[in-house]
C-alpha cells in the first residue's frame, strides 16, 4: 500500500486523486500499526506494497504503509524523494539517493543506504530487533565484538544522515572490550576498540539499556565499553553499563588489571548525565588526553568534561580515574563501595572514588620539572560517597581543584597540589572502618604544593578530623566534632589554622615528632577529651631551631590543659584558657596576655624540666579550685633563670 506525493515545485500543493501522477491506497486498518509503546518495535504493518519505485520521480513522498521488498535490487533514486513511515517497512535491497529524506523507522539492516540522504528527524530510536548484526544476551566473544562493530558503526551511519540524538531504551547486550577490532590486528588502544560516539552526537539511554563488558581473559590491562575518542559536544544520558569484576579471569599480580566502563579520550564538551556504572573490573570511568602537555604539536587535551547525576556502584580500584584534562565538573553523582574486595576479584589499587592523578617528572639531567600530563580547573560538587575503601577524593599532582558541599563517608587526601580547595562538605565516619581513619589529609607536597585550603568542613566520627604535613595551606572555619583528635599538624609551614571549632574526644589540636614554622592559629575554639594543645618533640631538632608558630586569640572552653613538651619556638597569647598550661623542657616559649585562665583540676601555668628562653608575661590566671595543691604559677622548672615571669596575677 502506498501514498505517493509529487512535488514539482516548493510551493505547490498537492494534486487531486483524479491526476495520473499521484496513486493512493490505503491498508485495512486491521494492518495498522495500533501499538504505540516506546519499547515495541512500531514496524507492525505485514501487507506487502502492490507497487515498485521504477516510476518514482522527483520531488516525491511516499509514505509507507506497507512492506516494500524491494528484492535485492539497488533503487536509483531522483531528487528529493521522501520516504515517510506509517508503520510499513522497506527491506531486501539498497536506495540510492540523490538527496531527500527517509525516516529513522524505515531503517534496518535489511536495507542500504546509499546518496545523499538525511534522516526526516535528526532523532533516531534504536530497535534491537531491526539490526541483525548485533544480539542481546549472553554470547561469545567473537559475537559480542561483532556487537562493538555494529553499534559504533550504527552510531556514525545515522550521524552521517543528519541524525543528532539516538536513542537506546530496551536492550541487553554484550561487547567484547579487550580485543583488537578487525582490520587492525597489531596495536591496542583502549579508546580506539571500544563503541566510539561521533562529535555533535546524543546518545540517550533509559533503565532499560544494559551495556556489558564481556568477561575478559586474565592478564587484559585495558578495556572500556564506550570511548569519546578525539571528539567534541557529546551527551551520553541515563543506561546502565555492566563490568565483568565478577566473571572475568585474573592472574596472580593483577592490581591494575581491568576494565573501565566508559573512556574519554581528549574529549572536548563532554557531557555524561544519569548514567550508572556498576562492577567495572578496573574502574568507571577514565579521563586523559592525546599527547604530552610539554609538547604543543601532538598535545589535544581533554576540554570542558560534565559528569553528572550518575550511580557508581561496586567498581573495582576507582570509579573515576583522571590523569588528562581541564574544565572539568563531577557534579551530583553517588559513589558507592568503591574499591572493595568482591567475590573473585580483589579491590585493585587505589581505591578511591575519584582519583586525580597526573604524570610529571623530572628531566635528570637539567632536573626540570616535565608535565606529562596535566589536570586542573576541577569542581567536585554535591556528590554523594559512600564506604570507599581507600577514600572519596585523592588529589595528587593536579592544580585549581575544588571539592564543595560534598558528602562524604571515608577520607580525602591531597598532595603535590596547589589552589586547590575543600570547602563545605560533609565528613560523616558512618561505614565499617572509617571511625578509625582521617578524613581529610594534605601530605607533603613539596614545592609544588601551595595556596591550598581547607575551609566550612563539617567533620564528625573520626580518629583524626584533619591532618596536614602541607605547606601553604589555610584550614579555616571547619567544625570537627566527636573525633580522636581534631587537628594533627607536621612539617607544615606557612600556613594559618584559624577560626575553627573543634569538639573532640582526645586532643584537640596536636603536633608531635615534628616540626612547624610561620604558622599562626588563631579565633579557634576547642573542647577536648585530653588536651586542648599538645605539642610533644615540635622543632627539637637543631637544624628547627628559628622556626617558630603562634596560637593566638583562641578559646580552650573546658578543664582539659595545654600542653608544651620538648617543644620550641611556640608564642601563645591573648588566648582564654579554662584548663591551665603545663610546659616542660621547651625553647623560645612566649605564654603572654592571656586571659580567663581559670584551671579547676590543674595548675594554671606548670612549668617543669630544663628551659632555655622562655617567657610568661602579663597573663591573668584565676585562683585553682580543684585542690591545696594547684597554684596560679607553679614553676618547678631545673632552669629557673631561663625563664621570664613578669606582669602575671593571680585573681
Amino acid at each position: 500500500m502506498k501514498n505517493l506525493f509529487y512535488y514539482l515545485l516548493a510551493s505547490m500543493i498537492c494534486i487531486t486523486a483524479s491526476c495520473t501522477k499521484e496513486i493512493i491506497q490505503e491498508a485495512p486498518p486491521e494492518s495498522r500499526n495500533q501499538n504505540t509503546d516506546h519499547d515495541e518495535c512500531p514496524n507492525i504493518v505485514t501487507t506487502p506494497c502492490d507497487f515498485d519505485l521504477s516510476n518514482v520521480v522527483a520531488n516525491s513522498t511516499i509514505v509507507l504503509n506497507c512492506i516494500l521488498d524491494l528484492k535485492g535490487e539497488t533503487i536509483t533514486l531522483p531528487n528529493n524523494v521522501d520516504f515517510e513511515f506509517e508503520g510499513g517497512d522497506i527491506k531486501n535491497g539498497t536506495l540510492v539517493f540523490s538527496s531527500g529524506t527517509i525516516d529513522g523507522r524505515l531503517l534496518s539492516s535489511n536495507l542500504n543506504i546509499e546518496g545523499n540522504a538525511q534522516l526526516k528527524d535528526t532523532t533516531f530510536d534504536f530497535y534491537p530487533s531491526r539490526w541483525e548484526g548485533i544480539e542481546e544476551g549472553p554470547t561469545t566473544s567473537d559475537t559480542a565484538l561483532k556487537n562493538n562493530q555494529e553499534l559504533e558503526r550504527l552510531f556514525f551511519f545515522i550521524k552521517e544522515l543528519g541524525g543528532t540524538t539516538f536513542k537506546i531504551d530496551k536492550f541487553d547486550a554484550y561487547f567484547e572490550v579487550t580485543k583488537i577490532t578487525p582490520p587492525n590486528v597489531y596495536v591496542f588502544h583502549t579508546s580506539k576498540e571500544s563503541v566510539n560516539i561521533p562529535s555533535n552526537f546524543n546518545l540517550e539511554m533509559t533503565d532499560n539499556t544494559h551495556l556489558r563488558a564481556f568477561p575478559a581473559e586474565a592478564g587484559k590491562m585495558n578495556g572500556a565499553i564506550l570511548a569519546v575518542r578525539d571528539v567534541e559536544n557529546v551527551t551520553a544520558s541515563g543506561g546502565t553499563l555492566h563490568g565483568d569484576r565478577l566473571q572475568r579471569q585474573y592472574s596472580a599480580n593483577n592490581g591494575q588489571e581491568g576494565s573501565h566502563l566508559f573512556h574519554i579520550h581528549s574529549g572536548r564538551n563532554i557531557t555524561l548525565d544519569g548514567m550508572t556504572f556498576i562492577e567495572g573490573s578496573k574502574g568507571g570511568i577514565a579521563i586523559y588526553s592525546f599527547g604530552f602537555s610539554f609538547n604543543p604539536n601532538t598535545y589535544k587535551p581533554t576540554t570542558g568534561v560534565t559528569i553528572k547525576n550518575c550511580t557508581f556502584k561496586d567498581n573495582r580500584r576507582m570509579s573515576i580515574a583522571f590523569t588528562d584534562g581541564r574544565d572539568v565538573t563531577i557534579k551530583n553523582n553517588t559513589f558507592i563501595n568503591t574499591g572493595h574486595p568482591m567475590g573473585n576479584s580483589n579491590g585493585g589499587e587505589v581505591g578511591y572514588a575519584i582519583n586525580i592523578e597526573a604524570t610529571r617528572r623530572r628531566d635528570p639531567v637539567t632536573g626540570e620539572l616535565q608535565e606529562y600530563e596535566k589536570a586542573f580547573d576541577i569542581d567536585i560538587s554535591n556528590n554523594t560517597e559512600i564506604n570507599s575503601r581507600g577514600g572519596s577524593v585523592s588529589v595528587t599532582i593536579g592544580q585549581d581543584v575544588t571539592v564543595e558541599n560534598n558528602t562524604f563517608d571515608t577520607q580525602l587526601v591531597f598532595t603535590h597540589t596547589s589552589g586547590t580547595k575543600i570547602i563545605n562538605n560533609t565528613f560523616n565516619a558512618t561505614s565499617a572502618g572509617a571511625q578509625e581513619r582521617f578524613a581529610i589529609f594534605a601530605a607533603n607536597g613539596g614545592e609544588t604544593a601551595f595556596n591550598n585550603e581547607i575551609s566550612g568542613n563539617t567533620i564528625n566520627g573520626y580518629t583524626i578530623g584533619v591532618a596536614t604535613n602541607a605547606d601553604d595551606t589555610n584550614i579555616t572555619e571547619n567544625i570537627i566534632n566527636d573525633c580522636g583528635i581534631g587537628l594533627q599538624i607536621g612539617r607544615s609551614t606557612n600556613s594559618e589554622i584559624n577560626d575553627n571549632i573543634i569538639n573532640v574526644t582526645g586532643n584537640g589540636i596536636s603536633a608531635t615528632n615534628s616540626f612547624v614554622n610561620n604558622v599562626s592559629l588563631k579565633g579557634n575554639e576547642v573542647t577536648a577529651g585530653r588536651f586542648h594543645v599538645y605539642f610533644a618533640q615540635l622543632n627539637d631538632k637543631p637544624e628547627y631551631e628559628n622556626y617558630r608558630l603562634t596560637l593566638e586569640g583562641n578559646k580552650f572552653l573546658n578543664t582539659k590543659k595545654v600542653s608544651f613538651s620538648n617543644a620550641t619556638g611556640v608564642t601563645f597569647k591573648n588566648n582564654e584558657v579554662i584548663g591551665g598550661l603545663e610546659i616542660g623542657n621547651a625553647k623560645h616559649i612566649k605564654i603572654s596576655s592571656n586571659t580567663k585562665i581559670k584551671p579547676d583540676q590543674s595548675d594554671g601555668i606548670r612549668l617543669y624540666g630544663s628551659h632555655t628562653s622562655v617567657s610568661i608575661t602579663n597573663n591573668t590566671i584565676t585562683e585553682p579550685t580543684g585542690a591545696a595543691r594547684y597554684v596560679c604559677l607553679n614553676n618547678n622548672s631545673n632552669t629557673p633563670n631561663a625563664i621570664t615571669d613578669t606582669g602575671n596575677t593571680c585573681n
